[in-house]
């Protein structure tokens, strides 16, 4: 309840919300689907009536994101966030977790390369494509 001369910010609706946390609508309907986003209550006009709380929770989807998170990981660490029995440590868990995993597809990026880049120098770029050695290596076991 509100205290006298105090009043409570007033709830946002999708298109308000999405403007606020830099995101589309359709942003704000994926992530509730995923389950990223609680689903709010509707006022009798049918218009979702978000707590400001949802755009501090999407901008922090946002900045997972950047860093790499899946969103499922993301939904365990919105559940770390609200949890009072989370420690910092687990936070760092699974930060620690996504270090491991980025290194890892790094070095698949670099085999990748690797593998691109010996492709690209037994290519002459002369010549009819039939005999391009790149076309010819990916066509292989087809």
């Amino acid at each position: 309840m509100a205290r006298k001369g105090f009043s409570m910010p007033a709830p946002l609706k999708t298109g308000e919300l999405a403007r606020e946390a830099g995101v589309n609508v359709e942003t704000i309907r994926f992530y509730e689907r995923k389950g990223l986003l609680p689903e709010p209550p509707r006022r009798s006009s049918g218009y979702r009536e978000y707590p400001r709380e949802a755009v501090r929770r999407i901008r922090f989807i946002q900045r997972a994101k950047e860093l790499g998170f899946t969103l499922r990981e993301i939904k365990g660490l919105l559940e770390l966030r609200v949890d009072p029995d989370t420690t910092c440590n687990e936070v760092r868990d699974r930060a620690t977790e996504k270090i491991a995993d980025v290194k890892h597809k790094i070095a698949d990026l670099r085999k990748i390369e690797k593998a691109l880049r010996k492709l690209t120098e037994s290519c002459s770029g002369s010549g009819p494509k039939d005999g391009c050695p790149i076309l010819v290596h990916l066509e292989k076991n087809l």
